[in-house]
């Protein structure tokens, strides 16, 4: 995993750990269950999950059979608000006496007092435009979510993230699974997060998520991420493309359609910009992404 992360809400003292931060098991419509799960995703690497079945608040604590990695409570709303719209929020945290009769404004404002991230889910999906994006205040949004990429193409939210980012919201940016692991749902491990926390538990790893100390991936990883006053800095694994995002059509980058490959690259950062990121692509096309650098700790 990447090490030396150092820029805006990025440290450096911490260990960095892999996970996925929106899957179901059989508690909800998954096809697994929790401890198939867990085996399975340790066997791909990871350190930790969110259990995140529709409607159903995990309480892992609670189960007797001890699992290869760590367990992180969740839960997915789903349904419309109070405007009519249609949303899925994942929620990512231990929450209680959430159930779908409360409906979905009311279930996030109880996630939201008991300290739950809020993460739009795979908005383009869903049919959310960027101005859905805006309407509750979430935590963040999933840029790229794996099952939706492979049902119809439409796993992509950055230009959600965008809009968020646009109206000076810091919104954290999650790629994930949305796993099912069923026969006829199988994907996973195809888009993850990856945190800088003090140690692999709980409560170090969620203050880590809503600093946005984390970045988000489909392949390549983030070795450094450095900023001295105006300029930034990374070093990566093997990609053919670097790029600074910035506002708008702004932006830098290097690159190569000729199969030359990066492992680093630095850039300016225009005082004017309102939010920047990085994003980095390797051979295969698999991308990866900073959160807002510019963020105010």
């Amino acid at each position: 995993m990447g090490t030396g992360l150092g820029c805006s809400g990025y440290e450096t003292t911490g260990n960095w750990y892999k996970g996925n931060a929106h899957l179901h098991t059989t508690a909800s419509d998954g096809g697994a269950t929790a401890a198939e799960a867990a085996r399975l995703y340790a066997e791909a690497g990871y350190d930790f999950l969110f259990r995140t079945d529709h409607w159903a608040a995990s309480d892992m604590a609670g189960e007797a059979e001890e699992a290869p990695l760590l367990w992180l409570d969740g839960v997915e709303l789903d349904g419309p608000d109070d405007h009519g719209t249609y949303y899925h929020v994942a929620c990512l945290g231990k929450v209680a006496g959430i159930e779908r009769g409360m409906g979905l404004t009311a279930a996030m404002g109880a996630a939201r007092e008991q300290g739950a991230l809020t993460v739009l889910a795979h908005p383009h999906w869903s049919g959310n435009g960027p101005a859905d994006a805006l309407r509750h205040d979430f935590d963040g949004v999933e840029i790229y979510n794996h099952v939706c990429r492979w049902l119809n193409g439409k796993g992509d939210g950055l230009v959600h993230w965008e809009a968020m980012l646009r109206s000076g919201r810091n919104a954290l940016a999650f790629a994930v699974d949305d796993a099912h692991l069923r026969p006829e749902h199988p994907g996973y491990n195809g888009g993850w997060i990856v945190v800088n926390a003090r140690e692999r538990e709980a409560d170090a790893l969620l203050a880590a998520l809503r600093a946005g100390r984390f970045y988000s991936s489909c392949g390549p990883d983030f070795h450094a991420i450095r900023r001295d006053g105006g300029r930034v800095s990374v070093e990566t694994s093997s990609v053919a493309f670097i790029r600074l995002v910035g506002p708008g059509s702004e932006g830098a980058r290097i690159g190569s359609f000729e199969g030359e490959l990066f492992t680093e690259a630095s850039f300016d950062l225009p005082p004017e910009w309102a939010y920047a990121y990085v994003e980095i692509e390797d051979a295969h096309r698999r991308r990866a992404w900073t959160n807002n650098l510019l963020a105010t700790p």
